[in-house]
């Protein structure tokens, strides 16, 4: 593979990468417009959630034409067509430095960041869900792509539209190479799709991955044509539209009642087949011409599988227009915030900002062989660079009071690099709170209503720091001070750090560590600005601005599950709060946490994605059945240890794939209905493990060692168990 490095006028440097996948080209804006891409997507995503398999005749009759978002939602709750991009990409990420991917290791994906039959994904049944099929043929042990061939699922199955909506992120992965984004995307759309369902992957990513180097829709299409067969239904039809659009290029509804007598939902077998809703796609492409409203809205007018569709539209056109080219009105409503429903709880709560920073180091780390950077012990870093984000920072103010108080991305001021977070607060009152924060743990009351089912774990725990810069301008009020914050939401106290009175002109940069805090759930963090002088005449009013904000620490967690809550959401769905689960019925009974399953092992997952060295301790009760136990160093649903008690004895257990092996054991008698308290201390690949402070177990994993992750919960062969608390904190040193 050659690398070469071209210098612009600018000063910037391209990178165009040579070899066996062809061309990937990173130019000075790749970022921003991986930005855009995700933006598009998200906003596409949303537009038409609220009314998925409407027809045309329904949304016109509803709405009329479609001119801004239709729904108004409290938070965007997830989405399959966000999910499915958002973990879709760790393949790359999980694999070793310079391995190429295969489709079985786009497999190991869905095994390990999807929960068994809920969230993620539609579940609506083997042989009629083409998800839903695939997952259950990896789960038994099938291999893709066989999983998602058509001899295996039948054509109708294969040839649902799943390949195509979720295939956007392998076009912005391969910026500028349609062929490698088409190459990726097959490997995965295989895990589930076939034919027509593998070529609708190919076509979607190559659109995006030829957006970044494009001058019109009309080439990003062309160039996207030419990596699916040329005799193929899936190109026929995107070569019909073409047609119909340059004979008749002012009417997208003619055209559109074309598509309907000759692509139409009655043609097709299954419950929402590739063709039509492709024929859409490429309808909205064609009549909206580049322009981000007109073919997003021409794209939801048509009605069908609309989220799917416009999300593609979305993200090919953002890709193709850059941020410049997004309205504010889109964009604003979004607040760069996504919410996910991977089994992952921590990874549930993302930003699109984050995410496409992501998403760039991913595509450097595969093509160009650059490990993923991160700041040793700094989980969350936000410095605002890219144009318009804000990483879903918030803001509240007193309630009764005339004020208003907004949140914007800004080049005027940095404390570093050349952009930061302007708030603005129209009038003061002295003493009243002004806040600025971040929410790090999401509710039921959160969101309007449980689209696939998301379910969280906190991103920001007790004993975890916090450090922003701060800066008022010259103004109204120069009379400031701030302190940095965090909201329980257990008792719905918050607990401050130290006020300094801020300098005007001038970055302070403030740092705080949160007290241990026995119970609490954080749910926000942030900065409160202090107005110090009573105001008397004209309103006063405030800007101030934020950089360089970072997340860092080990936690100090310390709860009893008797304090802890079920969160019910509007389709009478259950979790326990701060717990994700793969399977199994996990629920609060008598100030308890019990788990059950039958046959497969139940697992639940707490804590935090990135959590690395720790002492973990848990008051475990065996209620029925021979195997009870508790997980660490939780990678998702395929990559955990597990310490069970076992008849006569204390195992240690790891987990690849789907199947558990045995890496030590030692004598143990237990029995039904008594607590024991087991303690495992996890120190980079060295694990101790005592139970009643008695030291039964001590190994060292030399063999692909996890070193970091979660922890959590298991009962296994058909047990039921039951917990009274545990406890987080860092090792002694």
């Amino acid at each position: 593979m050659g690398i070469t490095i071209h210098q612009t006028a600018a000063g910037y440097k391209t990178f165009m990468i040579k070899g066996g996948l062809g061309m990937v080209t990173y130019h000075a804006d790749y970022l921003e417009r991986v930005y855009a891409g995700w933006l598009g997507k998200v906003i596409g995503v949303r537009h038409g959630a609220n009314i998925e398999n409407w027809t045309y005749e329904r949304i016109e009759r509803a709405f009329g034409e479609i001119t801004d978002y239709i729904y108004n939602f409290k938070n965007f709750a997830a989405d399959d067509d966000i999910n499915g991009p958002l973990f879709f990409m760790n393949a790359l990420a999980d694999l070793p430095l310079h391995q190429k991917v295969a489709a079985e290791d786009m497999a190991k994906v869905w095994l390990n960041y999807i929960a068994d039959g809920h969230g993620f994904f539609w579940w609506g049944g083997y042989g009629i869900s083409t998800e839903h099929t695939a997952y259950l043929n990896l789960k038994h042990g099938m291999t893709a792509p066989q999983s998602g061939s058509q001899e295996q699922n039948s054509l109708a199955v294969a040839e649902q539209i799943g390949g195509q909506i979720f295939s956007d992120i392998w076009g912005f992965l391969a910026p500028g190479d349609s062929e490698a984004a088409a190459d990726l995307a097959e490997k995965m759309s295989s895990v589930s799709h076939d034919r027509n369902g593998i070529y609708g992957g190919r076509f979607v990513a190559a659109c995006c991955a030829a957006a970044f180097e494009s001058s019109s829709i009309k080439e990003v299409i062309q160039r996207a044509l030419t990596t699916i067969p040329e005799d193929s239904s899936y190109s026929e039809v995107v070569r019909s539209i073409i047609r119909f659009h340059n004979e008749q290029p002012q009417d997208w509804r003619a055209c559109f009642r074309y598509i309907q007598s000759h692509y139409g939902y009655d043609r097709y077998p299954g419950i929402c087949h590739i063709i039509p809703n492709t024929a859409v796609v490429v309808l909205g492409l064609l009549y909206g011409d580049g322009d981000f409203s007109k073919s997003i809205n021409i794209t939801n007018m048509c009605g069908w599988d609309t989220d799917c569709n416009v999300g593609n539209v979305g993200a090919i056109v953002g890709i193709l227009t850059g941020l410049t080219g997004i309205g504010e009105r889109w964009i604003a409503p979004i607040n760069d915030f996504v919410c996910a429903s991977s089994v992952i709880g921590s990874q549930n709560i993302q930003d699109i900002a984050s995410i496409a920073e992501r998403t760039a180091a991913i595509s450097k780390r595969y093509f160009l062989g650059e490990e993923l950077q991160d700041k040793p012990g700094v989980h969350a870093d936000f410095d605002f660079e890219l144009p318009g984000s804000t990483h879903a920072f918030r803001n509240h103010y007193p309630q009764g009071l005339p004020v208003t108080m907004v949140c914007k991305n800004t080049d005027r001021i940095a404390s570093s690099g050349k952009r930061s977070l302007q708030v603005t607060i129209s009038s003061l009152a002295g003493g009243e709170s002004y806040r600025t924060y971040l929410k790090t743990y999401y509710t039921p009351e959160d969101f309007n209503d449980s689209r696939y089912d998301p379910s969280f774990t906190p991103v920001f725990y007790p004993g975890q720091s916090i450090s922003m810069s701060v800066y008022i301008s010259q103004g109204d009020e120069e009379q400031v001070a701030a302190r940095l914050y965090a909201h329980n939401l257990q008792d719905g106290t918050r607990v401050y750090g130290e006020r300094t009175e801020l300098s005007v002109e001038k970055w302070t940069t403030l740092t705080w560590k949160v007290p241990r805090i026995p119970g609490a759930v954080l749910s926000e963090v942030g900065v409160e600005w202090i107005p110090l002088a009573e105001i008397f005449g004209q309103p006063k009013s405030l800007t101030a601005y934020i950089d360089d904000v970072q997340l860092w620490g080990e936690p100090e967690i310390d709860i009893s599950f008797a304090s802890e809550e079920l969160e019910v959401w509007p389709t009478l769905r259950q979790e326990v709060r701060q717990l994700t689960h793969l399977r199994g019925l996990w629920t609060l009974e008598e100030g308890l946490l019990t788990g059950s399953g039958a046959g497969e092992s139940a697992e639940a997952y707490t804590g935090a994605h990135y959590f690395r060295d720790y002492t973990y301790e848990v008051t475990i009760r065996p209620v029925i059945g021979s195997s009870h136990g508790i997980l660490f160093r939780v990678q998702g649903a395929a990559r955990s240890y597990a310490a069970v008690l076992k008849q006569g004895q204390l195992t240690l257990m790891k987990k690849e794939g789907t199947n558990w092996r045995t890496l030590q054991e030692a004598p143990f008698t237990w029995q039904h209905g008594a607590d024991y308290r087991i303690s495992i201390v996890a120190d980079d690949h060295h694990y101790s493990i005592s139970v009643d402070g008695e030291l039964l177990l001590d190994y060292t994993d030399h063999e692909n060692p996890y070193t970091s992750g979660q922890v959590g919960f298991i009962t296994m062969d058909s047990s039921r168990t039951a917990y009274v608390d545990y406890r987080i904190h860092p090792n002694k040193r």
